[in-house]
């Protein structure tokens, strides 16, 4: 389950008992998810609020967006589809590096109880 068409239809179905959206917008999601949500959320008469965080400038070198925030709105831009590019150049240049929440893992990976 996930995608755009599956999150329209839960708002629609929201909608007929008056409940919001809500979207979570953390920077572990890319902004490529960033920007579906906040195009589903521009789609739905129900739409409440839209969590907002900047990528890092090395993502944005990586994922080119046409998306704005600008005095507390986003606007999605004039590009096609969605509004991201992903360059493939960019990314050549950041390597994978594995990352772990220091408040779940500890740095060997096991589990943690924070």
């Amino acid at each position: 389950f996930g995608g755009i068409s599956p999150l329209k239809k839960v708002m629609d179905f929201a909608a007929q008992y008056q409940v919001k959206s809500g979207f979570h917008g953390p920077t572990d999601i890319s902004p490529v998810g960033f920007a579906a949500q906040l195009h589903v959320g521009l789609a739905i008469h129900n739409f409440g609020i839209q969590e907002y965080m900047q990528h890092s400038e090395k993502t944005n070198e990586v994922f080119e967006q046409s998306m704005t925030f600008k005095d507390g709105y986003l606007h999605p831009g004039e590009a096609p589809g969605i509004g991201v590019e992903f360059n493939e150049e960019a990314a050549a240049a950041f390597p994978y590096q594995q990352a772990y929440l220091p408040y779940n893992r500890l740095v060997d990976g096991t589990v943690h109880d924070w």
